[in-house]
């Protein structure tokens, strides 16, 4: 199993008239924990579009526990279970600044060649910096 944890503090513009975070934000916030993900493993979205590789999202799961607050500091930890193949599945749990579970999600992404439009194993670096959490 994979871990990451990443921060993000919440801005006005991501809020409603109540002060509490859009639920469509959600969303958002999951990518940029799955970036950051990458990012820790020397990778990036980037990369992988260069090297001929998208990954778009197949299914969004979201549920509310509690709402984000505007200039709130929230954690995002995003979780990996298993190895990734063709497609590749995260979860997310998101917490408060008094560390209390707020949101829980999950996405489902699809490895695709850019060139082909098909599906596509996960590019073999990729595989290899995971390996290991998954021995």
């Amino acid at each position: 199993m994979f871990e990451h944890t990443t921060k993000i503090r919440t801005r006005y513009g991501e809020t409603d008239q109540m002060g509490y975070v859009y639920y469509g934000n959600y969303a958002e916030f999951y990518e940029v924990a799955r970036v950051e993900m990458l990012r820790s493993l020397g990778m990036t979205y980037r990369g992988m579009e260069e090297s001929g590789i998208m990954m778009p999202v197949m299914e969004l799961k979201c549920k509310y526990l509690k709402p984000a607050l505007y200039d709130e500091e929230i954690t995002i930890k995003t979780i990996m279970e298993k190895m990734p193949g063709v497609k590749i599945h995260f979860k997310y749990e998101l917490y408060n600044e008094k560390q209390e579970l707020i949101n829980i999600g999950e996405t489902l992404l699809a490895f695709v060649n850019m060139k082909t439009g098909r599906p596509c194993l996960a590019p073999d670096e990729f595989l290899q910096k995971m390996k290991p959490y998954f021995v």
